[in-house]
């Protein structure tokens, strides 16, 4: 679960790289919500294993 995890994070904080270069600030922010929301239900879906 864990692994599913960082890779999904590390690829949504790839994009808010992405709209930081591209000059979107609330582009990148919303990425980073996002990322920490869906990562949270993850987790809580996954159980405390």
């Amino acid at each position: 679960m864990f692994k599913k995890m960082y890779l999904h994070l590390f690829n949504r904080v790839t994009d808010a790289l992405r709209a930081l270069e591209a000059g979107d600030p609330a582009q990148a922010r919303a990425l980073l919500i996002a990322a920490q929301q869906e990562c949270e239900e993850m987790y809580l879906s996954g159980g405390e294993t």
